[in-house]
């Protein structure tokens, strides 16, 4: 599924949220709103981790375990709208970003591996 079709839907299931809220509290909800739920469902997620690496005991399984995923998926999708983020592209330069950050990291530490051409010894901090 394009990234496209995941916002459609993301969007559809916002709007009957949207529409859901109205009848029930007379009000949609907030960015704040959304964020706090994302906030909550992250919280779910990680003891749906935790459960799936054995340190804890979770009802579920992975069918919970999947639906937290999406959930949190959906959750940065509606903020991505909300703010007007085309997530495409953020994503894109992000990881350029973390590439260029981690290769340069790596760089270092493939410099230090290798002997002193004076001493034998590596260089380290």
């Amino acid at each position: 599924m394009a990234l496209e079709e995941f916002r459609w839907r993301a969007e559809r299931v916002r709007d009957l949220y949207d529409r859901l809220n109205l009848c029930e509290r007379g009000r949609v909800w907030t960015n704040e709103e959304f964020a706090l739920g994302f906030v909550g469902d992250v919280g779910d997620l990680a003891k749906l981790v935790m459960a799936a690496e054995g340190a804890r005991d979770m009802p579920g399984g992975r069918a919970a375990l999947e639906h937290e995923l999406a959930d949190c998926l959906w959750s940065v999708i509606v903020l991505a709208d909300r703010y007007d983020i085309d997530l495409r592209t953020a994503f894109h330069r992000t990881m350029t970003e973390l590439e260029t950050a981690i290769n340069a990291r790596l760089a270092l530490h493939t410099h230090d591996a290798r002997p002193d051409e004076a001493g034998g010894e590596g260089h380290g901090p």
